[in-house]
């Protein structure tokens, strides 16, 4: 890799230095401070440091972070990964992951979806990796079709290779927009934000899913090369091998996850084979899918950020008798409007021990009383688990799903376990 003019050297110290100083001081990874203190002292930072480098960025939705973690341990096996695995991905966290490697040739970026653009400009990555988009925090980011349309735009000026969601409608749609693709039949649980075709605006045709089609304009879903086949668990490869997958993660969208996440590996040469042996390592994401053990109890993480990701925590809950823990916030990184709870189908907890938490629990215990779903509320963890263990001696297992900066409460809670 070429050597970074001085002012770039500069600002990359900078940005280290401060980043240190925010983790010894207690006040976070670092990751956005030194981000932000490099970019005071050269604004073209980030271009100066992918240069020379073979980078993926990772976007959607849901899922992204999962995906990256998964892409970049998967890569490890070729070397260093410069990469933002643990979630901060904006221009200021992609600066500070790569100038924390300086001497990794690979890198995986999650990048947020608004940010997407920005960065392709000025990374000129080998690869973008796209998997699903569906409304999220709605105070904050623009409407889904108009993200899709700037993806599009933006990959329309780029010669990047496109690793995409062929079943995503929106998604495909702008990954079509590239110049190089390759398509993967990852799923979509949730359908209601694309229903209509982002093309023309007429009424997709879904009857036989995973295939969609417009009758009106001709746009249809692209074929798929690589795919995760849920109920045999496997994954499905261009040259038709099935590998079993049996990963560590739970659920149909970690397998999805894992489809897109191969396909990507071999984009930098890695075989599947490989790939699915180091996929299988990992146990959890950043504090996802964790289980903690306290009061005798474990307790069982599932972040859940939006309508989508709800419907994908509660296809991976324990059986009925597994009592559930709900907790929404409504601070800036969740979004402050929580009409999207209204989104959500809650009928399927009706038959559980079910308890709200978080500072927005009241919207959450109305929405739930509308679908006729029993709850009792809670302000803490502690006081829901020392409550059944009165009234259930024998209880060893609860889940627990919550919203952004109330899945960190709680992770700082138990220490922040990875």
């Amino acid at each position: 890799m070429s050597e970074l003019p001085l002012r770039a050297q500069l600002a990359s110290v900078l940005g280290r230095s401060a980043a240190g100083l925010s983790r010894a001081t207690g006040r976070g990874d670092g990751s956005v401070i030194g981000g932000k203190i490099a970019l005071k002292v050269e604004p073209d930072l980030l271009a100066k440091l992918a240069k020379g480098r073979r980078l993926a960025l990772v976007s959607a939705t849901n899922g992204k972070t999962t995906t990256t973690r998964l892409i970049s341990h998967a890569l490890r096996e070729l070397g260093e990964v410069a990469t933002n695995e643990h979630g901060a991905n904006m221009p200021t966290g992609h600066i500070t992951a790569l100038s924390n490697n300086r001497s990794a040739v690979n890198g995986v970026l999650e990048v947020d979806e608004k940010y997407l653009p920005q960065v392709l400009v000025a990374t000129q990555p080998a690869f973008v990796v796209l998997m699903n988009l569906s409304r999220d925090q709605m105070d904050r980011a623009s409407e889904i079709n108009l993200l899709a349309k700037r993806w599009r735009t933006a990959l329309g000026k780029s010669n990047t290779h496109v690793i995409a969601n062929a079943d995503d409608p929106l998604v495909a749609w702008a990954g079509m927009g590239a110049p190089h693709a390759t398509w993967v039949s990852a799923g979509q649980r949730w359908k209601e934000d694309s229903w209509c075709c982002p093309e023309c605006g007429g009424h997709l045709r879904r009857d036989q899913d995973p295939h969609w089609a417009c009758p009106e304009c001709g746009l249809a879903r692209p074929q798929a090369t690589w795919g995760a086949d849920n109920d045999s668990d496997v994954l499905i490869t261009p040259e038709g091998q099935r590998i079993k997958l049996r990963l560590n993660l739970p659920g149909d969208a970690n397998r999805s996850n894992a489809a897109i996440a191969a396909a990507t590996a071999a984009g930098y040469g890695l075989h599947p084979e490989r790939t699915v042996e180091r996929l299988r390592e990992i146990t959890s994401v950043a504090g996802r899918y964790t289980s903690v053990v306290t009061m005798g109890v474990e307790v069982r993480l599932l972040l859940a950020k939006n309508p989508a990701g709800w419907l994908e925590s509660f296809a991976v809950l324990d059986p009925p008798t597994t009592p559930v823990i709900l907790s929404v916030n409504a601070q800036v990184p969740d979004g402050k409007d929580t009409s999207w709870l209204w989104d959500v189908d809650y009928t399927v907890l009706r038959d559980r021990r079910v308890f709200v938490m978080g500072e927005r629990r009241t919207d959450l215990a109305l929405r739930l009383e509308t679908d006729g779903v029993r709850f009792e509320v809670a302000d803490r963890v502690d006081e829901v688990l020392a409550k059944l263990r009165a009234e259930q001696p024998g209880l060893t297992k609860v889940d627990l799903i919550a919203n952004y900066t109330a899945f960190q409460q709680i992770r700082t809670a138990y220490g922040r376990v990875q």
